[in-house]
């Protein structure tokens, strides 16, 4: 693993730190493969139960090094597809990871760091934080983070700031779906602690499923059929498991589940 990335273990929560400070933690090649190599580690880890995707220094990620994009304007446009390609990876890595993710966000989050923030499943932002798809500026487009932020933001929203290339604010960012939930610079690690104990109370595998229900209903909605045996294959498999047991006789037995953290 490079310098460019640090990785914290607190408990069951592991904090992956984007550790190029003086670039703003822009992103080039050695990055993309640290931290898409991390997060596979950390989806394995039955020790992890959570990630959170943060940045050192004064900005979240300012998206890719412009050195970075300097020479892979040189390069072949297959050197430049094999490229995009590794981004690819990172991103959907990130988005399918079988843990909940959370994105804590401040300064500057640009380009590609937009699509981190999209990826992840909770996005809490300090109120000073700017975002921007700065891509058009440089005659490029978002493209490979593109299924992910229009997931987040909406097909209408997209069309405006993939064009403009405009920068927006926190406040903008929580009205157009990007994040969940803004925060004084001072409280952004506290709103962090507080969703992480939220999910320490949820169970495990329910809490890492969450998102399979969600992209399985999107992607079956039309089939109404398929899409009823899938939620009921997985309510079937949740409920007999030992987790889904364990949920249940707690509530009942009116104590907290074995798996809730303290």
């Amino acid at each position: 693993m490079s310098n460019a990335l640090r990785v914290d273990h607190d408990g069951a929560v592991a904090t992956l730190r984007l550790n190029r400070p003086e670039l703003h933690n822009a992103f080039d090649a050695g990055l993309i493969a640290s931290l898409t190599a991390s997060l596979e580690a950390l989806g394995a880890d039955p020790a992890v139960r959570a990630v959170v995707l943060a940045g050192e220094g004064p900005s979240f990620s300012a998206g890719a090094d412009l050195q970075w994009m300097r020479a892979m304007a040189n390069a072949s446009q297959e050197e430049n597809r094999r490229d995009a390609l590794e981004l690819a990876r990172l991103m959907r890595t990130l988005d399918e990871l079988p843990k909940p993710t959370i994105a804590r966000v401040h300064g500057a989050a640009f380009g590609g760091g937009v699509g981190l923030v999209a990826c992840c499943d909770i996005a809490i932002a300090a109120e000073g934080a700017r975002f921007g798809l700065t891509e058009s500026r440089l005659g490029l487009l978002p493209a490979v983070i593109s299924p992910y932020v229009i997931t987040a933001i909406g097909p209408r929203q997209a069309r405006r700031w993939f064009a403009s290339g405009e920068h927006f604010d926190a406040a903008t960012a929580q009205r157009i779906g990007l994040v969940h939930q803004v925060v004084a610079a001072d409280a952004l690690d506290a709103a962090v602690q507080a969703q992480l104990a939220l999910l320490g109370k949820a169970g495990p595998v329910a809490a890492a499923s969450a998102k399979v229900l969600v992209r399985d209903v999107l992607a079956l909605g039309a089939d109404r059929d398929a899409l009823d045996g899938a939620n009921a294959g997985l309510i079937a498999v949740l409920r007999a498991s030992d987790e889904g047991r364990e949920g249940l006789s707690a509530f009942l037995e009116k104590r907290a589940p074995r798996w809730a953290a303290h």
